[in-house]
């Protein structure tokens, strides 16, 4: 029986090493995956990272434009009040002209003169500017154009502008200033004559 043993041993040890030679390639098979995977995975964390730095790279880069943008629209406003008050500076200064004038002097002539001459450089600046003046007197009511404040009876067709509180102002396409009007009621009864009738 000893001999049988050792043959049967014999015949195991070649087995034995065919079971741990396939265990240590699969070790090595699994080893080699996990290495794969680790490379895999710090790649991976690599471009997270490089995203991660890209989006914080776009945010600041956006903060940057927004806050651009703002000195720049913030610029452009005070560039356009500084062009619309020059030319309204040169008016201020006839208008004082005028006033000194007026104060020295009791020559109406003198002061009418300065007022002609304050209007037409008020005329000047507007034109300068694009501003339209809207005369609304004698005019079909608009009320895209105007404001009516009230109506009133008169021998003009009902809707037409008859007086005319302020003016009216337009940049282009744009009213900056509807004009105050009074428009006709047409011509309407006069009450003072229907009561003498029945007196």
């Amino acid at each position: 029986m000893a001999i049988r043993k050792k043959a049967s041993t014999c015949e195991n040890k070649p087995l034995r090493e065919e079971r741990q030679n396939a265990g240590s390639e699969n070790k090595k098979r699994g080893g080699a995956k996990t290495a794969k995977m680790k490379e895999r995975i710090e790649e991976l964390e690599r471009e997270l990272s490089a995203a991660r730095d890209a989006v914080l790279r776009a945010r600041a880069d956006m903060d940057n434009y927004r806050k651009r943008v703002q000195r720049e629209m913030a610029d452009a406003k005070i560039a356009a009040k500084c062009d619309a008050l020059s030319s309204v500076l040169d008016v201020y200064d006839h208008f004082k002209m005028a006033v000194d004038a007026a104060r020295t002097s009791d020559d109406l002539t003198i002061l009418r003169e300065g007022m002609e001459m304050i209007a037409r450089e008020f005329d000047k600046a507007f034109g300068d500017a694009g501003v339209e003046v809207l005369d609304a007197l004698g005019e079909q009511f608009n009320p895209d154009l105007h404001e009516a404040v009230g109506a009133e009876h008169s021998d003009e067709d009902e809707g037409v502008v008859i007086k005319q509180w302020r003016y009216g102002y337009k940049l282009g396409d744009r009213l900056l200033r509807p004009a105050s009007v009074i428009v006709s009621n047409g011509p309407g009864q006069d009450l003072n004559k229907g009561d003498e009738g029945d007196a």
